[in-house]
């Protein structure tokens, strides 16, 4: 992970690889944002000049790379783009900030140190920066041929590794704000991380056992309590759902509980993730071109995971459970069918018509068994449809609740956090297309408003008079294209900030 410090030394006189300095796309061209006031100074107040005849603008996202000026320790000043400047009175967003941050880092891949000398007006920006840093600096290589460092340089191979060390100037190491900023930051980031690690680890590697045993020792190292239900707990306990979708594999399914209790909390929180850790669609197997990157199905777990653990490092007044729903979705003679009727934990029988809507059943039985602990609200993290991703697109997940007011709330924290959000309605003619003549209610429903039909699915499962949201984050856990802000390849944590805001929201009273 990439070290972090708040850093009150000068610019020039700092030893680095490069000092990244932010540029804004004006009225009338490239302006250098403030906190590299020291930097263009070195370069006669021309740096804004210098950068747009190397082609700068200020968009988000540009990267150009320049010689430090004489006297500097560090070689190189890379200035990133924070798009337009703000209008007067106003400030860089935080996201703005975020993303920022995460190019440079990323574009510092390979190297030891750089000076951040982005613009900070208070801990709020400084605890930005350096989330987007430490996402950005984010790689796996885990399965990549390291080789020897004189080898790979010679012939150009082996994976670079991450920018080690990242100093923030501005901001006021000794201020309180300032330090538990870059604490949440480090925290949060190292846990969001830890969920892309899981979701780019291959199936081979990742089943539900595995998945565990990883919940097990984060759990053991922070001190949250865990329980994991092994198939035959499962069995014993009637999780129908659960043990209907694994049926088909040769490693089983699993139920983890990880509990995270404050003796000041007033609220208790329920996330419930489904983590199918590889989805064959099983007998209702999916065409050619649909399966190679599956093993990204047990994203809402790994978010689960992260934002328990996150809260337990930070302290939180607020009691947070997380259930990990785990199965592996495969084809065999031991597979449920289509056509087979399960028997819920709740006790209610489903018809499953597609087994490749199988997510929707393991969270089921996970939502209903959350529910007996009567917590203050229930949140459902789910790759659920691909409905969701024809309507929102890859990069915005879906919210659906039973209590407009929470789903406004977690709209609210999404855009908060730079993740964005958009509500979705739970349309009641919907639920008619999931009658079943055989069963309590059949798996899948009308085609059209298939995400819906989902969120209406896992509502009948909800305890009575819970408050419950669904998030849908079938688009953005799982980025197929070039890197952005501080987005990596693969994984991308989709769901882990929103959750861990909503839980500081929640031990501050802020929903009610």
């Amino acid at each position: 992970m990439t070290a972090l410090t708040l850093s009150t030394a000068a610019a020039s006189g700092l030893r680095a690889d490069a000092i990244v300095v932010g540029v804004a796309k004006g009225a009338k061209g490239a302006v250098v944002a403030s906190g590299a006031e020291a930097v263009d100074k070195a370069y006669d107040g021309k740096l804004a000049s210098v950068l747009e005849t190397l082609g700068a603008s200020g968009a988000a996202g540009e990267v150009t790379k320049l010689p430090a000026p004489s006297g500097f320790k560090a070689p190189v000043v890379v200035a990133v783009g924070l798009g337009e400047v703000p209008e007067k009175d106003e400030t860089y967003g935080t996201d703005a900030l975020r993303s920022a941050a995460g190019v440079a880092a990323r574009a510092l891949t390979g190297h030891k140190k750089a000076a951040f000398a982005l613009p900070v007006e208070d801990a709020e920006d400084v605890g930005a920066i350096a989330e987007g840093a430490l996402l950005g600096a984010y790689s796996f290589d885990a399965y990549k041929d390291q080789g020897d460092a004189k080898s790979a340089k010679k012939n150009g191979k082996g994976a670079k590794a991450p920018l080690a060390e990242v100093a923030l100037l501005g901001g006021k190491p000794r201020d309180k704000a300032y330090k538990a900023a870059i604490e949440r930051a480090v925290a949060v980031s190292e846990e969001l991380n830890r969920a892309r690690d899981l979701v780019n680890t291959p199936p081979n590697d990742l089943n539900p056992e595995a998945f565990a045993a990883v919940a097990t020792a984060a759990a053991k190292e922070h001190g949250v309590k865990i329980q994991v239900l092994d198939e035959k707990a499962l069995t014993k306990g009637g999780y129908g759902g659960i043990l209907g979708v694994g049926a088909g594999s040769e490693a089983p399914p699993r139920l983890v509980k990880l509990s995270y209790t404050s003796s000041k909390a007033k609220k208790h929180l329920a996330f419930v993730g489904k983590g199918i850790t590889y989805d064959s669609g099983g007998i209702s197997l999916k065409p050619a071109g649909h399966n190679e990157t599956m093993k990204c199905d047990m994203a809402g777990a790994a978010a689960v995971f992260a934002a328990v653990i996150a809260a337990a490092r930070l302290g939180l007044e607020v009691n947070v459970t997380g259930w990990l729903a785990l199965a592996e979705n495969m084809p065999s003679g031991s597979a449920t069918r289509p056509g087979d009727v399960l028997r819920m934990y709740s006790g209610k029988t489903v018809e499953v018509l597609n087994t490749d809507a199988e997510g929707r059943l393991v969270l089921a039985d996970a939502i209903a068994k959350a529910s007996e602990d009567k917590p203050d609200a229930i949140v459902d993290v789910a790759t659920l449809t691909g409905a969701m991703m024809v309507a929102l697109g890859n990069r915005t997940f879906g919210i659906m609740s039973n209590d407009d007011a929470f789903r406004t709330s977690i709209h609210e924290i999404g855009e908060e956090v730079g993740e964005p959000t958009w509500p979705m309605p739970l349309p009641a003619d919907l639920r008619k297309g999931m009658d079943s003549p055989t069963a309590d209610i059949a798996n899948i429903g009308e085609r059209m408003g298939g995400g819906l039909v989902a969120g209406l699915f896992l509502q009948e499962f909800v305890g009575e008079g819970i408050t419950w949201a669904h998030l849908d984050i079938a688009g953005p856990a799982f980025h197929e294209g070039a890197p952005y802000g501080y987005t990596p390849k693969g994984g991308t944590g989709s769901a882990v900030r929103t959750l861990v805001r909503l839980a500081e929201h929640t031990a501050a009273g802020d929903l009610g």
